[in-house]
């Protein structure tokens, strides 16, 4: 959780609210197919619906005041990896910036499975 400090009081940011901003702003990206989280049971990873966005998502709050992002993804097939991961970085960078007033230390994509089909 981020405290922010105004002038009326304090403001507390949780974590689902960084987790569910980052991961929508990551499945908005072209190219991506959704949020991964790998199974217990089979050790695969498994497309995750538009309402558990945050199994995908881990939030990492740090001394300074910054957070950093890790996303577990899918992506299309045929897709430029780098060109996606790229672009991903910096939308979840300003998007989770923009809407909490936090600065984003690192955003690191984890391309877990590619879509085939």
């Amino acid at each position: 959780m981020i405290r922010h400090k105004n002038e009326n009081g304090f403001i507390n940011v949780s974590t689902s609210v960084f987790t569910d901003i980052a991961g929508t702003a990551a499945t908005n990206c072209f190219g991506v197919k959704g949020m991964a989280a790998r199974s217990l049971t089979d050790g695969v990873y498994h497309l995750l619906r538009k309402e558990s966005l945050a199994k995908g998502v881990r939030v990492t709050f740090h001394e300074d005041g910054t957070v950093s992002i890790d996303l577990h993804i899918m992506v299309d097939n045929g897709v430029n990896l780098t060109a996606v991961g790229s672009s991903i970085i910096s939308e979840v960078r300003y998007v989770v910036t923009k809407c909490t007033g936090t600065q984003v230390r690192a955003v690191n994509v984890y391309i877990d499975s590619m879509m085939i089909g």
